[in-house]
């Protein structure tokens, strides 16, 4: 195999979700394509390294000198919604639910990782309490140890003088779930925050 070639498809394959195999088929077929589908990608990919940035207040990537969920006026509404990667934004976004500022963390605590708290963005969310006039946190984090271990660090840090309330998502049983689906830990979470109707 041509080294060029090699090296590309060894670049692909170190990328999230996509092996060796996916590696190979995505560059024979931008090598072949004659509409020129490998320049497009190569200008995208060189431009977008060049101007996308992190927010410096929330840390959603953005072209512009803060993001357009942290200019939106109408977002300020009070809450804050606290997630692991940019991925959870978007996936929030789309689903239409939430309509306040975000926050990303850049990733959970883990003793196991290594990954502790000066990894994270966590500095700046006692002062964007303030400045933001901030009253209610929501953790959107993963319902994992390192996901609560972030929450209950978050919380320890900012203190309850801050005049802010936390919350975190609901969990247990999805709409529209079978509970022959449901593994024991789901059902234990979804008993244990029952609500009475």
């Amino acid at each position: 195999m041509n080294i060029k070639i090699e090296k590309l498809i060894k670049q692909f394959a170190k990328l999230p979700r996509v092996g060796t195999r996916a590696a190979t088929r995505i560059v024979l077929s931008l090598l072949q394509d004659k509409t020129g589908k490998a320049n497009a990608l190569a200008t995208s990919l060189t431009d977008a390294t060049s101007t996308i940035h992190p927010c410096p207040v929330c840390g959603v990537l953005t072209d512009l000198e803060k993001c357009e969920y942290c200019c939106d006026a109408s977002r300020k509404n009070g809450q804050l919604c606290v997630v692991r990667d940019l991925s959870d934004v978007w996936v929030l976004e789309n689903s239409g639910v939430f309509h306040g500022r975000y926050h990303i963390l850049g990733g959970t605590l883990s003793g196991v990782s290594g990954v502790t708290p000066a990894d994270l963005n966590i500095s700046n969310i006692a002062s964007r309490i303030k400045e933001e006039e901030i009253t209610e946190i929501i953790f959107a984090l993963p319902n994992t140890v390192e996901g609560k271990t972030t929450q209950q660090y978050i919380i320890s840090v900012i203190g309850e003088n801050m005049g802010v309330t936390f919350s975190e998502l609901a969990s247990g049983v999805p709409l529209g779930g079978d509970l022959d689906y449901l593994d024991d830990g789901t059902l234990t979470l979804a008993f244990g925050g029952r609500k009475q109707l």
